[in-house]
Order: C-alpha cells, then sequence, then structure tokens
C-alpha cells in the first residue's frame, strides 16, 4: 500500500487536526514524520499528512475548505 503526502506541517497538532478533520469526512490519513515536528524540528523535517492515492484529490479539497491547503 502506498501513501500520498497531501499537506505539511511545522507544528504536530496542526498536523493532527488536518487529519482528524480528514477522518471526519471519512477519509483514511496517516502522519509521517510527526515526531521530529513534535520536538520542534518541524521546520526541518515538517510533519507530512498521507492518504492513499485515491483519496488525495478530495483530501486536498478538504484542507483547502478549511484553508490549510
Amino acid at each position: 500500500m502506498s501513501l500520498k503526502a497531501i499537506a505539511e506541517y511545522s507544528d504536530r497538532i496542526e498536523a493532527e487536526m488536518a487529519r482528524l478533520a480528514l477522518g471526519a469526512q471519512g477519509i483514511d490519513a496517516h502522519i509521517f514524520d510527526g515526531g521530529m515536528a513534535g520536538l520542534g524540528l518541524g521546520f526541518m523535517t515538517p510533519a507530512r499528512v498521507m492518504v492513499l492515492p485515491e483519496d488525495a484529490a478530495r483530501a486536498r479539497a478538504v484542507l483547502e475548505g478549511l484553508g490549510e491547503a
């Protein structure tokens, strides 16, 4: 199973909020590299929100609707 990055955040909490918003719309999302962002190193390695490729367009639309993408 491959995943596609749809958004990057320097803050782990923002990434979690995006993941929860996607989940509320029925889109399964995962956060990669959130540990680095949680340590304050998100400027070096941002937290990436990842979804299945077939969900990417809809997920971006959801985040754009929230003003996040």
